[in-house]
């Protein structure tokens, strides 16, 4: 049965599993509320309830109809050494939707742009396949779907949103991890998440002002979302 954006959110069946570094990412300061009437889209994500599954992979690629060997999102795994320590460490990642996002001015087109409720998206019918976008962002969020050549990304599932529902990797999260709501609801769960716990974004010293949070995010992790390629990806196999 599928949730409704509105709905509770999901207790954490694997609460506690991932490990947790000793170190943390510059705290974010907790959104402002959008002017304007109407919600302005968002997610948190908290690495402590993040296990690194490939659900919310597997359920974007299905979604979204993925081509073979491309994401929208995806769990990068990294091996991280604190004090002599190695572990683990879990990074979901996926488009930020920036308050000021870099890739919006440099498409000479128009084809990208940001909903009234933040969220990015690309006309495919206007876009042509420059990659001026995908050079442009800074967290490799975005690529040439090979099969239309147009530029591709997360939408936060724009379609299921404004249908009620929530985005696809929220639903299929088994942990628990990523939580979607309006950030101009001071009611919601994730304004109420950012108000009582300290957050991070990704390279925040770029000033794209992020909405995308992250909740236990290791200085470490913080500046190079790009990282090291993860253990697992989408193979295209023939005859599946």
């Amino acid at each position: 049965m599928r949730r409704r954006v509105m709905g509770s959110g999901r207790r954490s069946l694997f609460a506690g599993l991932a490990a947790s570094l000793s170190g943390t990412a510059a705290a974010a300061e907790p959104p402002v509320p959008s002017r304007g009437i109407g919600p302005r889209w968002g997610m948190v994500v908290d690495l402590a309830r993040c296990i690194g599954c490939q659900a919310c992979t597997v359920s974007c690629i299905m979604e979204n109809d993925v081509p073979p060997d491309s994401v929208r999102t995806i769990v990068n795994t990294y091996e991280v050494v604190k004090d002599g320590v190695p572990g683990m460490a879990m990074l979901p990642r996926l488009c930020n939707h920036c308050n000021e996002p870099p890739c919006i001015p440099v498409c000479p087109v128009g084809a990208t742009f940001q909903r009234d409720d933040g969220i990015v998206v690309v006309n495919a019918d206007v876009c042509v396949g420059c990659a001026y976008c995908v050079q442009a962002c800074p967290y490799d969020a975005r690529f040439i779907n090979h099969e239309t050549q147009k530029a591709d990304k997360c939408t936060f599932c724009a379609h299921r949103v404004d249908a009620g529902l929530l985005p696809a990797c929220v639903e299929s999260c088994v942990g628990g991890a990523r939580i979607f709501g309006d950030l101009n609801d001071p009611n919601s769960t994730v304004r109420r998440r950012l108000a009582s716990e300290e957050s991070a974004v990704l390279k925040p010293e770029l000033g794209t002002e992020p909405r995308v949070f992250y909740l236990g995010l290791d200085d470490v992790l913080a500046h190079k979302p790009e990282g090291t390629p993860t253990l697992w990806r989408p193979q295209h196999q023939e005859g599946i």
